[in-house]
């Protein structure tokens, strides 16, 4: 199949799809006219990518499961790499909220600090 019909069928654009190419995820086969030509497997391998990078995983982490991304990903207990791989990207996002709720909160005293000293107006530079 060629890319466009990959892309319909597993809801990913074009562009997206050349990615996880370019990333080694998936593969194509050229046609004599050049076209990308997709075989029926590249419908779950783009299946599995989404489904990992859906659950938090980036494309760097997504490559260490090329080697299983042919079968049902979701009904299969995950390995101890893909363990490791889910936790450390945990850590990563955890900081992240951890990062960007404190600067909410900076801002949200911030704003609240000059509303009571404004009358309850905003206007103005925060800082």
């Amino acid at each position: 199949m060629r890319i466009g019909e990959l892309a319909r069928r597993t809801g990913v654009s074009p562009r997206a799809l050349r990615h996880y190419e370019a990333a080694g995820l998936i593969a194509a086969e050229r046609a004599a006219n050049g076209y990308r030509v997709y075989g029926e497997g590249a419908v779950t391998r783009v299946a599995n990518v989404r489904y990992l990078l859906d659950a938090g995983l980036t494309l760097d982490d997504v490559s260490a499961f090329r080697s299983c991304l042919d079968g049902d990903m979701s009904s299969v207990p995950p390995s101890a790499r893909g363990l490791e791989i889910a936790r450390e990207r945990l850590a990563v996002l955890d900081a992240r909220i951890a990062a960007q709720t404190e600067a909410r909160d900076r801002l949200a005293r911030s704003l609240a600090v000059r509303s009571a000293g404004s009358g309850g107006r905003t206007a103005g530079a925060v800082g």
